[in-house]
């Protein structure tokens, strides 16, 4: 059986599911992009191919086997799109929640049946049909749980609200002895550049101390504030919103001290080896052509 142990975004990765972009399915029709950025590269004829996202994936496995990571994947289903394993669960401490995602996505999880069949069915918890959560915008961080949400009167509105109040407040009765601290995020369904998807499109903890940070991901300046104020501002690598849109946060680490991340990534993947990491480059712009990165493929279930 799986011992899940997931207390924060860094610590050592030992067991992770990664995504698959195999069978991923035709381009989408306009009507059933998910987000404003997929939408973009559908009407530019830019929409990214299956065998180049696959090509990205295998190089994201290479990363992580490399630094003896066990790396599960989905049983590929037919014509669907697979790549994003964060958005249908995730872990906390020693228990995986299934993640209340858009309704059409339920196979996905069924399709890590494999893996969830090693977990103690009383490590699994199914949030009731209210509560509207996706891993990406859930992040343990040691006695934290940060939770991106969008609380405004228009959030059946919005296809990229992803994460509402009753989550939150679910997640408060889940680990009490945790400190839940949510942050409203900034939404739109056309403009990927004015859209933070998830939490984890403006804003991720690295090694043990530092966080990369896009001030406009925030609807109040108050809590991007406190951000500010808990890292510290020499800590931070603020984004601009063209590296918000390219997905600049959206690296995954491997451990406090080794970071995965895009190779066109420059600056920041600069500023990360100034600061001592050790940064494992990988294609991966295709996939971000969907508004998610390298955090959003994975689903981490056991970290050290």
């Amino acid at each position: 059986m799986l011992q899940l142990n997931i207390k924060n975004e860094t610590a050592r990765l030992r067991v992770v599911v990664l995504g698959t972009a195999e069978s991923c399915g035709p381009v989408p029709k306009l009507e059933e992009a998910y987000d404003p950025k997929s939408l973009e590269h559908i009407l530019a004829g830019t929409y990214p191919l299956e065998s180049d996202m696959i090509e990205e994936m295998n190089a994201f496995v290479k990363a992580l086997e490399k630094h003896n990571v066990q790396v599960f994947r989905p049983s590929v289903l037919k014509n669907c799109n697979q790549i994003f394993s964060r958005d249908i669960a995730f872990v906390i401490d020693d228990v995986l929640i299934h993640a209340n995602i858009l309704p059409d996505r339920e196979e996905e999880f069924q399709a890590i049946k494999h893996v969830v069949d090693q977990i103690s069915p009383d490590k699994i918890i199914y949030p009731p049909e209210e509560v509207h959560v996706e891993g990406g915008d859930v992040m343990p961080w040691n006695e934290y749980i940060f939770v991106g949400t969008y609380t405004g009167k228009d959030y059946p509105d919005y296809i990229t609200a992803r994460t509402n109040k009753e989550a939150v407040e679910f997640l408060k009765a889940q680990f009490p002895n945790k400190k839940i601290k949510s942050f409203e995020l900034r939404k739109s369904n056309t403009n990927a550049k004015e859209n933070a998807l998830h939490l984890d499109c403006c804003f991720q903890p690295i090694g043990n101390n530092k966080a990369i940070l896009h001030k406009n991901g925030f609807l109040i300046d108050e809590e991007y504030q406190w951000l500010v104020e808990y890292f510290g501002e020499e800590n931070i690598f603020e984004i601009s919103s063209e590296e918000m849109y390219q997905m600049f946060s959206n690296v995954f680490s491997i451990s406090p001290q080794v970071v995965v991340s895009e190779k066109n990534f420059t600056r920041l993947n600069n500023w990360l080896r100034e600061q001592g990491f050790t940064v494992e480059e990988i294609p991966y712009a295709e996939i971000a052509k969907q508004e998610g990165l390298l955090r959003c493929s994975t689903l981490p279930l056991i970290r050290e």
